[in-house]
């Protein structure tokens, strides 16, 4: 049940992320005075839909993204007198081209010449396609203030949560107890448990060194395998001292994504959990904590085509496990999303995850949308950057002005781009049903 809620929760969190993308779009659209006919979020049939004013706003059956569609567009080609298109009979794609010129102008009504998007300066165009992107980075500022602020990170205690019953090996890192009550072949009882640590105990000294960070602890651990140590412990207020055999354990190796090396690490180990609370990392956390997930997501798009690929030729085909830090869709990230309601862990703690899964994927949004190729945000952008530089230009050397940029020429190149996210966005999908990425 709390799977199903997390899930709903996400399904809820997307639609939001959308909805506050278009209406980033939808404001200074309206407020620069282009007519905006439809706000809609989703794609595919439409569930509900309502006329307000001269806009349609409404939801549709698909919920993987959005769109309002401002009049206008696309300029007419030169030659053209303005509110007609030419027809033309040759070329596929100059079919194309002008069937899209011809459908924007048919949605200009008597009275809408001076409304139309192409006509808008420069600075308020970007401005249009910038509101989306724009939103979802404020969105995802506020999200991450609020897990990194409000909530705080976690950070270990010296007070056990969990004594481990058996030793780790390499073949089994979290070795379990058998129906007896005996530890698997190869595994021996955890030196903690052996020792009489109980969860709840406070470490407060080492060999009667006090130690002041579950690191400081956990650190001489590690380095002093099969020595004795004595751990001072203060339980329900009363000191104890306990004298525990470091054991020397082999355990595998994992890179900072999680992901398992190969190769085993030899270190000392008792077998404790420390517990967790939450410090509020401060305001100044937050543009830091936000410029390191963006440098991370600007590599993950720059290796998106290689990881694809991977995707495809290890798991989809070869049966293997996904990377942990492999592509997912919002499939998998609303799925991810139910886990982190599911988890055993106190609900501050999958409320910090939850907005930290939510915070990054607006964040990605931001990204991903400035990708300067059409029918991305970025790639409109790009046009009227170009146009506002090839204006400038031919003023200075006193040029006649070009006019706007035809970007109904780039029509085609936006299609295939469409066609390609669309793939991506199946491929992945499917990996995110027939072989998920779990926190487990």
């Amino acid at each position: 049940m709390l799977q199903v809620i997390g899930i709903l929760l996400f399904v809820i969190v997307i639609g939001g992320s959308i909805a506050l993308h278009e209406l980033g779009h939808l404001i200074p659209a309206k407020a620069f005075g282009v007519r905006v006919s439809e706000y809609m979020i989703g794609f595919g049939p439409t569930l509900w839909s309502q006329v307000k004013g001269e806009t349609r706003y409404g939801i549709k059956a698909v919920p993987l993204g959005g769109y309002i569609r401002m009049i206008g567009m696309l300029p007419p080609a030169k030659g053209d007198a303005e509110g007609t298109a030419r027809r033309m009979s040759t070329g596929r794609f100059a079919i194309m081209v002008a069937d899209a010129r011809r459908a924007s102008v048919e949605e200009i009504e008597p009275g809408d010449e001076n409304r139309v998007f192409y006509k808008l300066p420069v600075r308020k165009r970007v401005t249009i396609m910038l509101g989306g992107p724009t939103m979802n980075l404020l969105l995802a500022f506020i999200l991450f203030s609020i897990m990194l602020v409000g909530i705080g990170l976690p950070q270990p205690t010296l007070t056990i949560s969990r004594v481990v019953p058996c030793t780790p090996t390499a073949e089994q890192p979290l070795a379990a107890p058998l129906p007896s009550g005996q530890c698997p072949t190869g595994s021996l009882t955890g030196p903690a448990q052996a020792a009489g640590l109980l969860p709840g105990d406070t470490v407060t000294a080492v060999n009667s060194t006090p130690v002041k960070s579950w690191d400081d602890m956990t650190d001489w651990i590690r380095a002093h395998g099969d020595q004795s140590v004595t751990v001072t412990v203060d339980r329900a207020g009363t000191p104890i001292d306990l004298s525990i055999d470091v054991a020397t354990v082999e355990r595998p190796e994992y890179d900072a994504n999680g992901v398992a090396t190969g190769a085993t690490v030899t270190s000392g180990f008792i077998g404790v959990s420390p517990g967790v609370e939450y410090v509020s990392a401060g305001w100044s956390s937050v543009p830091s904590y936000m410029w390191d997930i963006t440098v991370a997501s600007v590599k993950g798009l720059l290796s998106l085509p290689v990881r694809l690929y991977e995707l495809v030729k290890d798991t989809l085909i070869g049966g293997q496990d996904r990377a942990i830090d492999g592509p997912v869709s919002v499939v998998g990230v609303t799925r991810i999303g139910g886990e982190v309601a599911a988890m055993d862990q106190p609900l501050v703690a999958k409320a910090a995850t939850f907005l930290g899964l939510a915070a990054s994927l607006n964040l990605f949004l931001f990204l991903f949308n400035l990708i300067p190729v059409l029918p991305l945000d970025g790639g409109h952008v790009a046009g009227a950057l170009y146009e506002g530089t090839r204006r400038r230009l031919a003023r200075l050397f006193g040029r006649p002005d070009p006019g706007p940029v035809d970007v109904a020429r780039l029509l085609p190149v936006a299609y295939v781009v469409a066609g390609i996210l669309l793939a991506m966005g199946v491929i992945v999908i499917w990996a995110d049903v027939v072989r998920p990425i779990s926190l487990g």
